[in-house]
């Protein structure tokens, strides 16, 4: 019993108009607005959502989707959490059609980060991916999910409990050197073959989540948007660079609602056995501050 990935998002955000140019006409998502007042949609690939945009303005993460295989996996995982006592809610029809998805529990995570376990994604196949902007390739998602996020928490030991509880696994990859002298060793925990699907440890953060990843599968649609972000000044808190541990080339630029997207492409996959490293290969310079990416990599 495990999660098997990363399935969607839901942000809470305040400028929807911002939002649908940042993520279609920059990243290359498809914008799709149902005409819903409170609400629009991204998607990444033939799934009939990857994010729900709420109108609500908090400019945050608002949930996050962890899929399943079945149904049986699903009443698995139920059983798990009541074993554990951790509480849950079973998501209702009405709930359920709003996520568009066959079946969904309901919790928190250690740190009050809204947590939903699902299976049975709504998935348009009638209706071909169409991008926001041209792109060359797609989007990498497939078994590997949407990307990956680091996330807050308070208690690494018990955030690492709750996740190794989903089927996550993982742990220290870096020791990186603080400006003011202390030792950052941040914690990345997989699912599937994607390197990570989850991170955290770096210290108190403002918001939920202090970034979001996704890759392209073609470096050109990277070097697209990067021309993008750089032409209309979007903030870049991280130039481009390399990764040490999933050796991925991005750069990180600010989003509408104030924290980052991670724009990627040709990570490695997820390692067998541990490592750890002390710095980045190359790039990742430090740019736009304020964005809590303001470490040496």
């Amino acid at each position: 019993m495990s999660v098997v990935e990363l399935g969607y998002m839901g942000l809470s955000v305040s400028d929807a108009d911002a939002w649908k140019t940042y993520a279609g006409e920059i990243a290359g998502m498809q914008v799709v607005d149902r005409g819903e007042k409170d609400r629009f949609y991204l998607r990444m690939d033939e799934w009939s959502r990857r994010f729900t945009l709420h109108l609500d303005g908090g400019d945050d993460l608002k949930y996050l989707g962890w899929r399943v295989a079945g149904p049986r996996e699903l009443d698995d995982m139920a059983r798990t959490l009541e074993a554990a006592n951790h509480e849950f809610e079973i998501a209702d029809n009405a709930e359920c059609e709003e996520r568009g998805v066959l079946a969904m529990l309901k919790l928190l995570d250690p740190s009050g980060n809204p947590t939903e376990i699902f299976h049975g994604p709504e998935v348009s196949v009638s209706e071909p991916f169409h991008p926001g902007r041209p792109m060359y390739g797609r989007f990498l998602t497939g078994d590997q999910g949407i990307g990956h996020l680091i996330l807050r928490q308070h208690d690494n030991e018990k955030a690492i409990a709750f996740y190794e509880m989903l089927g996550l696994r993982g742990g220290v990859e870096y020791k990186l050197t603080l400006p003011n002298g202390m030792l950052a060793q941040p914690i990345f925990m997989s699912c599937n073959a994607r390197q990570h699907s989850i991170a955290f440890g770096l210290g108190p953060m403002e918001k939920r989540v202090n970034h979001f990843m996704f890759e392209y599968t073609h470096l050109d649609d990277l070097g697209l948007a990067h021309d993008e972000i750089r032409k209309r000044q979007i903030d870049v808190a991280l130039q481009l660079g390399k990764h040490s541990n999933d050796q991925a080339l991005t750069f990180y630029a600010a989003n509408p609602s104030g924290w980052l997207w991670e724009f990627g492409w040709g990570a490695r996959e997820v390692l067998r056995n541990s490592e750890y490293y002390r710095e980045d290969i190359f790039g990742h310079g430090n740019e736009a501050t304020g964005y809590g990416m303001d470490v040496p990599l």
